[in-house]
């Protein structure tokens, strides 16, 4: 889930180097925080938070598979 996360905020930003996905692993949750430069965080977000929701519509129908709850925290 990290490298998919990762794969999709480099395609999305200017600063592709910036990118860095932290996961924190729990007992039933997996939680992924997406850091990107501050310039680059209203690419990740979008318009009325759609990006965001995207990214976090693919995270759950990929948790599936996982059989786990993953959560993304978009960090500054």
């Amino acid at each position: 889930m990290k490298d998919l996360i990762s794969y999709i905020a480099q395609a999305l930003v200017d600063n592709p180097d910036q990118v860095a996905v932290t996961e924190i692993e729990g007992g039933q949750t997996m939680i992924l925080e997406l850091r990107v430069a501050k310039e680059d965080m209203g690419k990740i977000i979008g318009k009325h938070g759609r990006t965001a929701q995207a990214i976090r519509t693919l995270l759950s129908a990929a948790s599936g598979k996982a059989k786990k709850r993953i959560v993304l925290e978009i960090l500054e």
